[in-house]
């Protein structure tokens, strides 16, 4: 680890650099949320219909529909 020179420019990131660095993030974050909440909703649909669509095929297998 190397100390910093004093004298020297230390700050050398722009403010509109953090500000795109921090939009970015931003980005990522709500797209993040999106992409939960379309498939917590995509799970919360299908989950009974798949349990529905499980129980109606033992039910045939036991039945010999199948």
């Amino acid at each position: 680890m190397r100390l910093p020179i004093p004298g020297t420019d230390r700050g050398a990131l722009e403010v509109e650099d953090l500000l795109k660095i921090v939009l970015a993030l931003l980005v990522v974050w709500l797209v993040i949320e999106i992409l939960d909440t379309a498939f917590g909703f995509l799970i919360g649909v299908l989950g009974p219909l798949l349990g529905l669509v499980i129980i109606v095929l033992i039910v045939l297998w036991l039945l010999d529909r199948i």
